[in-house]
């Protein structure tokens, strides 16, 4: 599933051939994702301006002069930017054309991306309003964490992949943040200190940092790739790497589920 630097990745690989530029038509061959397609969409964007485009969490927000536009990737959806609409395959479900002669093609072979509009402010939209702050601000702090920890029995890497609580911090990264923050798991949030807490904070900011960077080396090659940035390549401590040793102190890596998710700990450097 794509993650928060994966999709932020995408935003700024599409941006310098859509931003400023009007759209002339829209292609749907699909409706039936995750939510259907509205019906309509295609005569409500054509001619429109597409002035910004944003993310918040995992949407890709494309605001245009009566609305915006809200794309979700899902579990296996990417958006490629194309020279023409030739060798369309059965799983490319739109084509946004753009004036400058580019395409915008969202695929998705599971269907459980989304495109949506809306003529209201984003922020309120019901898939957005309930949100918590983007992990890489300010608003993400430890005051924050602390306060939304508090009383908390949920296990800490369920309760930061919580995106009510912060949004975008995936399974892979939940792993590692823990890693660096040397903490278990399977404790529960309510139980942390305020200490950990702020290594935890810490942690996270670095590990999405260092996967929005590892990214960078993506985008010039963005039109002639598949338009799916993929996983990073970044040193990984503890995710996928059951019974290897651990990269700090040789203990095998142990692993166990969590919400239906594989999770990864060293038992020496995260103590229970």
């Amino acid at each position: 599933m794509p993650e928060l630097p994966e999709v932020e990745t995408t935003r700024r690989g599409i941006q310098p051939f859509i931003k400023n530029q009007s759209i002339t038509k829209m292609v749907v061959r699909h409706r039936g994702l995750r939510w259907p397609i509205p019906e309509g969409l295609e005569s409500i964007v054509k001619d429109q301006i597409v002035h910004r485009i944003e993310r918040r969490a995992k949407y890709l927000l494309l605001h245009c002069d009566t609305g915006t536009l809200i794309i979700h990737l899902g579990m296996s959806g990417r958006l490629r930017v194309l020279d023409n609409d030739d060798n369309i395959n059965k799983h490319d479900h739109v084509d946004i054309f753009f004036q400058n002669g580019y395409v915008l093609r969202f695929t998705d072979p599971r269907r459980f991306g989304a495109v949506l509009w809306t003529e209201d402010s984003y922020e309120h939209h019901p898939l957005i309003a309930h949100l918590g702050p983007e992990p890489l601000s300010d608003a993400f702090e430890l005051n924050y964490l602390h306060q939304r920890a508090k009383g908390r029995t949920s296990p800490i890497k369920t309760f930061i992949m919580n995106g009510e609580v912060v949004v975008g911090v995936g399974n892979i990264y939940a792993n590692e943040a823990l890693f660096m923050a040397g903490i278990h798991p399977s404790t529960a949030a309510g139980k942390i200190s305020k200490k950990q807490l702020a290594e935890l904070v810490d942690a996270i900011k670095k590990v999405l940092e260092k996967a929005l960077l590892a990214g960078g080396t993506t985008l010039r090659d963005f039109r002639k790739s598949d338009g799916n940035p993929g996983y990073f390549a970044q040193e990984l401590h503890v995710y996928g790497r059951e019974g290897q040793a651990c990269l700090r102190c040789q203990t095998p890596i142990s692993s166990i589920r969590q919400a239906q998710r594989a999770t990864y700990f060293c038992s020496q450097c995260q103590p229970d």
